[in-house]
């Protein structure tokens, strides 16, 4: 196999979750072997850009029998690594920031929401949610990420305070930010940003509806 490190193309990038996805329920359905057909379908794209994704791993199959549901299964939790807990900060709990706060992410991926935090004077400040998340002050923040040595955020401020807060972050030594807010933001380029537009999301369904009326 190729450097899993190589350089890939974003679109692939963002495929590698489903892969790893659709092989977990290939294996715990117990299927042993799949090919790349199968595997398009279960993700909804074509067979040929399974193919290509995976032609930058190198030969992760053969000509013939497919792809190995186990062996791949592993190679991409190794390259997700999903095989130790990565541990998240959450800043902002208003009702997106909430509903994060419940989803129970260490039960369905290896990634667990270990502290969050909002503006000092928040009434839930000082106190933990059901599953034992404390619930911290932002004057906090550089003290808890050094603590805790988190390197990873969830964002879901709004907008206006979003690149204020991402400063913040990067300040006290984050790495990676899944921003909820809509703006652009500008920060070091050896910080990873990820951004989840719902809006324009759900502009983006009701355009193709339309389309096929």
């Amino acid at each position: 196999m190729k450097d899993k490190q190589s350089d890939i193309p974003k679109a692939t990038a963002k495929r590698l979750s489903l892969y790893y996805r659709i092989f977990k329920r290939f294996h715990a359905e117990k299927i042993e072997r799949a090919n790349s057909k199968q595997i398009a379908e279960a993700i909804g794209i074509d067979s040929a850009t399974v193919r290509r994704d995976f032609s930058y791993f190198g030969e992760l199959g053969r000509r013939g029998f497919g792809y190995d549901v186990k062996k791949l299964m592993n190679f991409f939790a190794d390259l997700l690594n999903d095989n130790s807990i990565t541990n998240v900060m959450l800043v902002g709990i208003g009702n997106m920031g909430h509903a994060l706060l419940h989803y129970r992410f260490h039960e369905r991926n290896k990634m667990k929401i270990i502290m969050a935090f909002d503006l000092d004077d928040h009434p839930e400040v000082g106190t933990q949610t059901p599953d034992g998340i404390p619930i911290y002050g932002i004057s906090q923040i550089k003290e808890k990420i050094k603590e805790a040595d988190v390197k990873t955020a969830i964002l879901t401020v709004p907008s206006v305070k979003s690149q204020e807060v991402a400063n913040l972050l990067v300040d006290a030594g984050i790495k990676g930010i899944l921003s909820f807010s809509p703006v652009h933001l500008h920060l070091p380029k050896d910080v990873v940003v990820q951004y989840v537009d719902l809006t324009s999301e759900l502009q983006t369904l009701l355009y193709f509806m339309r389309k096929e009326d």
